[in-house]
């Protein structure tokens, strides 16, 4: 008996191995759609800081050699491979501020600085891939989310890495102007030397007022 698949699954997704690759892409452009974007963000978990998206058309004659999920980057080879998709590539980024984080959600912001950095493309996309479970709202294409897309496919995988290095440089220029929390060291995150940073000095404007231990629980 043939197993029926549920109206919404990624049929065309679900199998795509764990290493990226340009098939992804290269199925929508099989279906008619051309350019394809990929789209990605850094900085969801920080106790400080923006959360940064990137979205990137490569182009496929000129693939950067090496791109994988940020996270499973050095940080020298980030910048290495930031800098050849700039060079390559059409790019564009994206941000939603601690603010924005606060009066909001974290996924709400973080879909928004998305849902910028897609529509700011030079470049018109005609099909959007996303890591992880949601496409945002308000595009001016069709898009597909890809769970663990950033090892999966190159196009999120170069926006990973265009977010990643782009709020680090951030946080590194944050750290100059708000040198009391090591933000250089730790962009943000709730590492022993951020949260005795806060402890000793009280929180800065860049830090997110609804994120646990900052945010101040109702009595």
């Amino acid at each position: 008996m043939k197993r029926s698949t549920p109206p919404d699954s990624p049929m065309l997704f679900e199998d795509a191995p764990l290493v990226p690759t340009f098939e992804l892409e290269l199925i929508a452009r099989r279906a008619g759609h051309w350019p394809v974007a990929g789209a990605d963000e850094a900085g969801r978990g920080p106790l400080a800081g923006p959360v940064v998206a990137a979205a990137v058309i490569l182009d496929p004659e000129r693939i950067p050699q090496g791109l994988n999920d940020s996270k499973q980057l050095t940080a020298a080879r980030r910048e290495e491979l930031f800098v050849e998709i700039l060079a390559t590539a059409t790019v564009s980024i994206a941000s939603s501020s601690a603010g924005r984080i606060d009066t909001t959600d974290i996924r709400k912001a973080s879909l928004d600085a998305m849902r910028r950095a897609i529509c700011g493309l030079a470049v018109p996309a005609s099909y959007v891939l996303t890591d992880g479970l949601d496409v945002p709202a308000g595009l001016a294409c069709p898009g597909k989310a890809v769970i663990k897309g950033d090892a999966r496919s190159f196009s999120i995988a170069a926006a990973s890495i265009v977010a990643k290095v782009t709020r680090d440089r951030m946080m590194a220029r944050a750290g100059i102007v708000f040198p009391a929390y090591g933000f250089a060291a730790h962009a943000g995150y709730g590492t022993p030397q951020h949260r005795a940073g806060i402890e000793e000095h009280g929180p800065c404007p860049l830090h997110r007022m609804s994120f646990r231990p900052l945010r101040k629980e109702a009595v």
